[in-house]
């Protein structure tokens, strides 16, 4: 999937993933994608419900190697 920006959230525990999510995508145009990668398993509720909470589209997310990649469509 092509994103208009992407967020390296590895090695980072929460909240910092939400946080540095949050102001990523204040950087983007309405309808762009944000691509956030991270290592922390719980970014995957975090991220899921931040996106639900704040009208943003969860596109898909995705583990592989225990990098937990997301696509989210801003609002």
């Amino acid at each position: 999937m092509n994103a208009d920006k992407v967020l390296d959230a590895k090695g980072l525990a929460c909240p910092m993933p939400i946080v540095r999510t949050k102001k990523a995508i204040e950087e983007l145009q309405t309808g762009q994608i944000l691509e956030v990668q991270s290592t922390d398993k719980g970014s995957i509720n975090d991220l899921t419900g931040w996106a639900n909470s704040t009208g943003h589209q969860l596109l898909e997310n995705r583990e592989e190697n225990g990098i937990y990649t997301f696509w989210i469509k801003k609002k």
